[in-house]
């Protein structure tokens, strides 16, 4: 379907087109008609979706063409990471219009506070929003939104899942009843199920493609044992070519412990977390996005709030927890009709889960073999393989090498054979670190900077 065909505000389909976009991908076939007829919605879309299109553009069409345009839409959004990629969304759509937006967040420093007040004071047409930051300024009386026409929660599932529930529901006691509420959730558990019964009046239902990875990613796996992981890493990272590397741990300490192993062993990587500064944060999302640092390391926070092109391998140093999250994690890649490589590293206890993943995507995961000399890898039992999907069981994996070693020159092998002793001889730094670690946009230019 043509973007032509919903008849959009000239100035905001001339935006559109101008950043290279034609026809609507399916979530935005369904849901834009519907939020246009100013209709309740809760919709079901993975990440990738276009989903953040499919109601920004509706959104901003209907404020184009309205006179109540003081603070007419709330966006709602689980990290600072989301929030920022949401508004140069919007920045980018509204290049040709007077649509105006302000993001609020926690982190900044007091010249973005004041600059957020300034904004607030004098009103924007959409809000773009974390719920803590959003609370303390409907509190202060600084924010008045009782003339919101718009609510949307984007990742409304992530939001429950990070304990905003009550915080939600106080940002809602000070809107307006009468409003239209878009609810965006990449799962459709109970708990959405429920907020959506509490918030939305006689919603719509869409769910689009979800629990299923893009066709394009080369899933595969390895069975190792803890202390074989960061080697089997060191291995792989040394012996392809991929321009950007995105890895997933399971805790915030591993993250950064990854981060100190891999640059002690000579990789440009970054640990991204919720320890480090704003500023510190997006300086690495910068650096990552432009090809500068080619590995990132995170939880599945950055998951949910990160959009990169080009990122052309997802390693997952651990196993989600929930199956739902791997969908995420790996579909970090092979975005926009590209092709990717997504790894994952299956350690002894992380083998049921593991399973679960099998089962919900209905596909057996290539096992591929461990390197001789990293020595023998655990043995999967006939219990855990019992839970893959039925009509892949029999399947044999075939044993073939992920990777192909770079042709090297007789002078460098013998440089590449003094390196590989010394990070033999340091290995137990890694293991250790390994066995100790238990434990959030792409602007067109000419759009103006906004205010943190």
């Amino acid at each position: 379907m043509d973007f032509k065909d919903f008849n959009f505000n000239p100035d905001l389909l001339e935006g559109l087109l101008a950043m290279g976009f034609r026809n609507a991908t399916p979530i935005q076939q369904e849901a834009i008609p519907l939020i246009l007829a100013k209709k309740d919605l809760i919709a079901c879309a993975q990440t990738g979706t276009g989903k953040t299109g499919a109601y920004l553009l509706p959104v901003m069409n209907m404020i184009s063409q309205t006179e109540n345009r003081h603070n007419n839409t709330l966006i709602l959004a689980p990290t600072r990471e989301l929030a920022q990629q949401i508004d140069l969304q919007v920045e980018a759509l509204s290049y040709f219009t007077n649509i105006s937006s302000l993001t609020v967040y926690g982190g900044g420093d007091g010249i973005a506070y004041e600059q957020q007040k300034r904004s607030m004071r004098e009103g924007v047409d959409i809000i773009i929003a974390t719920p803590g930051r959003l609370i303390s300024h409907l509190s202060s009386g600084l924010l008045k939104l009782d003339q919101l026409q718009h609510l949307v929660l984007d990742e409304a599932d992530r939001m429950l899942d990070m304990g905003f529930y009550d915080d939600i529901m106080r940002i809602v006691s000070f809107l307006p009843e009468k409003r239209q509420t878009v609810l965006f959730s990449a799962t459709m558990p109970p708990k959405i199920r429920k907020l959506a019964g509490t918030l939305l009046k006689d919603p719509e239902q869409i769910s689009i493609a979800i629990s299923k990875p893009a066709a394009g990613i080369n899933q595969q796996a390895y069975i190792v044992h803890d202390s074989q992981k960061v080697k089997l890493l060191t291995e792989l990272m040394k012996n392809v070519d991929f321009p950007s590397i995105l890895i997933f741990a399971s805790t915030k300490e591993k993250v950064k412990n990854l981060g100190k192993v891999f640059r002690g062993l000579g990789f440009k990587a970054e640990a991204f977390h919720s320890d480090l500064g704003q500023k510190e944060r997006e300086a690495i999302l910068s650096e990552f996005k432009n090809k500068r640092v080619p590995v990132l390391i995170g939880t599945d926070v950055l998951s949910r709030g990160i959009d990169v092109e080009g990122i052309s391998l997802v390693i997952n140093f651990d196993v989600p927890h929930d199956p739902e999250d791997y969908i995420h994690r790996i579909g970090r890649t092979a975005r926009a009709a590209t092709t990717g490589t997504a790894i994952t590293l299956v350690n002894d206890k992380d083998k049921r889960k593991f399973a679960n993943i099998e089962k919900l995507i209905d596909k057996t995961i290539e096992r591929m073999p461990l390197p001789e000399h990293l020595g023998e890898a655990p043995v999967e039992t006939a219990a855990t393989s019992s839970s893959r999907p039925e009509h892949n069981r029999d399947r044999k994996a075939p044993q073939r090498k992920f990777w192909k070693k770079k042709p090297k020159t007789e002078g460098s092998a013998a440089k590449s054979e003094g390196t590989a002793a010394k990070t033999e001889g340091s290995s137990s730094k890694p293991e250790g670190v390994a066995s100790k670690a238990a434990g959030a946009e792409p602007k067109t230019a000419g759009a103006a900077p906004k205010a943190e």
